[in-house]
């Protein structure tokens, strides 16, 4: 019989925050008494722009920006009604995206 898993992926700019929720989101799988594997912290992601300082004069004078994504993996094995419940419930800060599959 297959096990029913479920696999939360976070993606933030700031991984302070991503390292909080994920901590809030291990300790409420585990309160409830499911298993769970991660968190595993995937490659960040480095997005680089080139921007002129001027619109007109200067071509040599730029300025250089970096946005720069981190994430992680969380699996619950065969989480239970209470898990879910507890997980929909937990609030969790507004600069972290969880995606659920």
């Amino acid at each position: 019989m297959k096990k029913q898993k479920i696999r939360l992926t976070l993606k933030s700019y700031d991984h302070q925050l991503l390292d909080k929720a994920v901590k809030q989101i291990a300790l409420t799988a585990k309160k409830t008494g499911t298993d769970l594997v991660g968190p595993v912290a995937l490659p960040n992601k480095h997005r680089c722009f080139t921007v002129l300082r001027s619109p007109h004069v200067n071509k040599k004078s730029r300025e250089q920006f970096e946005l720069i994504t981190h994430k992680r993996i969380l699996e619950i094995i065969s989480p239970s009604d209470q898990t879910m419940t507890a997980l929909m419930k937990l609030n969790i800060s507004a600069g972290v995206d969880v995606e659920i599959r």
